[in-house]
């Protein structure tokens, strides 16, 4: 366990992401993976089909991943508050609620899937691929969910480093994995998918195990499984606030995905490789925002604002200079990285997701900032602004799904995102400036 109220807030901050980064970049390296093995042994058609169904699972993932990471906000402010008896309390109503929201969830989702490929306006030739993929991956939704528990509630004490052992075995794991059952068992679309469950599952249950064993003051014996009225009035409205807001977000990418997949293959395989590496670009702005939400979380608890303000501020400055070294690279090598990720030769891919990409990383700045407020705030306790904000870009992907994407063709997705950016920017800007606890002056940093 490591307390996030001592120590210079900048250095803190980033010796406590460092190890959720590089997560993350196991994460992504073997999504990355998946693709590529995929495409080189499927296909484009089977490319295409994953591609078509992979903003849902994205939708469903981030929203278990938003509530989880909700509760650990709770979980973080009774560690800084020295409150072991309802932080135990609290671990246990996450693993009681994440688990029991996820099969819900599962089986919804399976049982009307039909439905939801229509929704998705999936194309007719790809439904049945569609299907064997995204059906074996909502099968195991609850197994990530239960990582993720884990995960959190690791890092609300403290502990950022070992959910990375774990999500690097898993990550191994996914990538043997995928080359056994594609590449040696011909099994398709169903092997890339049954690798990443089972590797889901791994992560899961050992990273509970560790958290069990590992750490007394997490250990819940039968005193600490209730969940009364103060410990729900907690957990529900941090972790359903920060659930909506990560799912207003993907919901609106998913309404993208409707009008993307009216357009042609190439169109879809093209924005499938442009946003793999958007989530690389973007990366710092997600982990750097749990970073403070923890961080934030942990010194509410503590009563020293002046440590968010502090940490809010630098942490935003760092995300500065990565945004400006981002869009060089973007200028410069975005065509070989679309082509090292997804084997695809066909100039017209290159150039749309080039173009896309370019268009993007330009508002960076802007993002940067809207990942780490919203983050930030929720970890001091204002769960409403940050989901006003997602609304709102939620909204405006809605109108570029129904209204830009016709009138424009892809260009008008491509900028969907930008302007959404500016827009959503506003409230949480206005929600800082009034905000007590960022105006409020306290004690002295700690270093």
């Amino acid at each position: 366990m490591k307390k996030l109220t001592e120590g210079k807030p900048l250095k803190v901050i980033l010796l406590f992401a460092i190890p959720m980064f590089i997560g993350q970049l196991f994460q992504l390296f073997y999504s990355l993976v998946d693709t590529r093995i995929v495409g080189e042994y499927l296909g484009k058609p089977a490319l295409a089909a994953v591609g078509a169904t992979t903003t849902l699972s994205d939708f469903l993932n981030g929203l278990l991943f938003g509530m989880t990471n909700g509760f650990a906000i709770v979980i973080a402010t009774f560690f800084g508050a020295k409150d072991e008896k309802n932080m135990k309390r609290a671990s246990f109503g996450s693993i009681v609620i994440g688990g029991g929201s996820s099969l819900l969830i599962s089986i919804l989702c399976i049982t009307f899937l039909d439905q939801l490929m229509g929704l998705l306006r999936v194309d007719k030739a790809m439904v049945p691929m569609a299907k064997e993929y995204i059906g074996i991956i909502l099968i195991g939704l609850s197994l990530n969910t239960m990582y993720n528990v884990g995960a959190s509630t690791l890092r609300a004490v403290g502990d950022s480093f070992t959910p990375l052992i774990f999500l690097i075995v898993a990550s191994l794991l996914n990538i043997g994995g995928d080359l056994l059952f594609v590449r040696v068992f011909h099994m398709g679309v169903k092997g890339a998918a049954l690798s990443t469950v089972i590797s889901q599952g791994v992560a899961a249950v050992t990273c509970l195990a560790y958290m069990f064993i590992k750490y007394p003051a997490l250990r819940i014996g039968s005193e600490d499984r209730v969940m009364d009225r103060m410990i729900l009035r907690r957990l529900l409205p941090t972790g359903l606030s920060m659930a909506f807001m990560v799912s207003f977000v993907n919901l609106g990418t998913l309404a993208l995905q409707t009008a993307i997949n009216t357009f042609s293959d190439d169109i879809i395989v093209s924005h499938m490789a442009s946003r793999k590496v958007s989530s690389i670009f973007m990366m710092p702005f997600g982990i750097l925002g749990t970073a403070l939400a923890t961080y934030c979380g942990q010194n509410l608890g503590a009563g020293k604002y002046n440590r968010i303000r502090t940490g809010m501020r630098d942490t935003l400055f760092a995300t500065f200079v990565w945004c400006t070294g981002v869009i060089i690279v973007a200028y410069t090598v975005a065509p070989q990285l679309v082509k090292l990720i997804t084997s695809v030769e066909d100039p017209y891919i290159l150039e749309t997701s080039t173009k896309y990409l370019k268009i993007n990383t330009i508002l960076y700045y802007v993002c940067a900032v809207i990942c780490l407020t919203r983050n930030s705030m929720q970890g001091f306790g204002d769960s409403r602004t940050p989901v006003i904000s997602s609304v709102l870009e939620f909204a405006m992907k809605m109108i570029a799904a129904f209204v830009m994407a016709p009138g424009l063709g892809y260009f008008g997705v491509m900028i969907a995102e930008p302007i959404s950016w500016v827009v959503m920017v506003i409230p949480l800007v206005i929600g800082c400036l009034r905000n007590p606890i960022l105006r409020q002056q306290d004690e002295e940093i700690s270093i």
